[in-house]
């Protein structure tokens, strides 16, 4: 039973529905992609073997070395936004498992980078390879005029989220002030 409230809790909006029926559809397709999303996340640290926020780390590093850029504990600490021992945990788990590896900074003997080694590549492709090919196949699978709507609803959505999280972050400040 209590799993069952679990599964369906993101089946409803905490807010008054759609005024037609067709956004009422729309609806219920976004929240039925939100939890294929969760499942697949769950099937992802499953793959991996990872728990959550260490497998977040070592996504988030993996995706800093394919584009180049030098991940650093702290820089982790900001992107994952939470505590000092965490990032430590973290990182000592992930290098104990051969997943991430320390590589000198060259110029400071204090400092170093993280760099996931092959295999945390390889695990974290493993985890999210079939849920993102999935996505990738449908995408392929529409003509480029759905394609569009689709990337136009989505965007739409995605602007006016980001938009009340702004509004959200500096009534925040505001209220700390």
């Amino acid at each position: 039973m209590p799993q069952t409230v679990v599964r369906h809790e993101n089946e409803h909006l905490y807010a008054e529905p759609p005024a037609t029926p067709a956004g009422n559809a729309l609806s219920d397709a976004i929240l039925r992609l939100r939890r294929g999303e969760r499942a697949q996340a769950e099937r992802a640290h499953q793959r991996s073997g990872l728990g959550g926020v260490d497998l977040t780390a070592l996504r988030y590093l993996v995706q800093a070395y394919r584009d180049q850029r030098d991940i650093s504990p702290k820089d982790l600490l900001t992107m994952l936004r939470t505590s000092s021992a965490t990032i430590t945990n973290v990182v000592e788990r992930l290098v104990g498992r051969g997943l991430v590896q320390r590589v000198q900074h060259p110029r400071d003997r204090r400092a170093h980078y993280l760099v996931p080694t092959d295999e945390g590549i390889r695990v974290v492709d493993g985890a999210y390879a079939a849920h993102h090919s999935a996505v990738v196949e449908v995408i392929d699978e529409l003509t480029d005029e759905q394609a569009e709507i689709g990337a136009l609803v989505i965007n739409r959505l995605a602007d006016r989220l980001d938009e009340l999280d702004r509004v959200e972050r500096l009534a925040a400040v505001d209220a700390m002030r």
